[in-house]
């Protein structure tokens, strides 16, 4: 390891994304780092580098020891702007849930919500038959209604039998 220890670096990078933002208009293109260092802290993962193309980190204990994620990672800028997509889910490749990472204005964490790879399959069938999406790709909106929040920066970790997914 370098001079700088990783939880240093995404917190200046964190901040110079913000800075840069707010200055030229435009986001720098560090949300999926920043996404899958905050999954890995908060919810005890080890990010596999390189990673094997169907998934970035695997649960170390508890409930997700062994169990193998998709992070994705979304900054919102403006809450009130819809249509926010989720990057293309490998449903080619070897994975168990996808967890997606949502970012404020500043890079801080806000939530993480977390869906198997079963009810991700179902929800993205049922898209098929509308004719409006590609296999795979799906809104935020629809992904926080099939998924559960396992962590915001309100709770912290959220045990599962807590969470009801009335809000969404």
């Amino acid at each position: 390891m370098g001079i700088y220890e990783v939880d240093t670096l995404i917190e200046q990078t964190r901040h110079l994304a913000a800075e840069y933002r707010r200055a030229t208009g435009k986001p720098l293109p560090v949300t999926t780092e920043i996404a899958n260092h905050d999954a890995a802290r908060l919810l005890e993962l080890e990010i596999i580098n390189p990673p094997p193309g169907g998934y970035d980190a695997v649960g170390k204990t508890g409930e997700r020891e062994g169990l193998r994620y998709q992070i994705k990672g979304r900054a919102i800028f403006d809450e009130k702007k819809g249509g926010q997509r989720l990057g293309q889910l490998k449903i080619d490749k070897e994975w168990d849930a996808v967890l997606l990472v949502l970012l404020d204005d500043n890079y801080q964490p806000i939530s993480i919500y977390e869906a198997s790879r079963d009810e991700l399959e179902g929800a993205l069938d049922e898209s098929l038959k509308s004719n409006r999406s590609n296999r795979g790709a799906m809104s935020i909106a629809r992904f926080k209604n099939i998924s559960r929040l396992v962590w915001s920066d309100a709770e912290g970790l959220i045990e599962e039998e807590l969470w009801e997914n009335s809000a969404n």
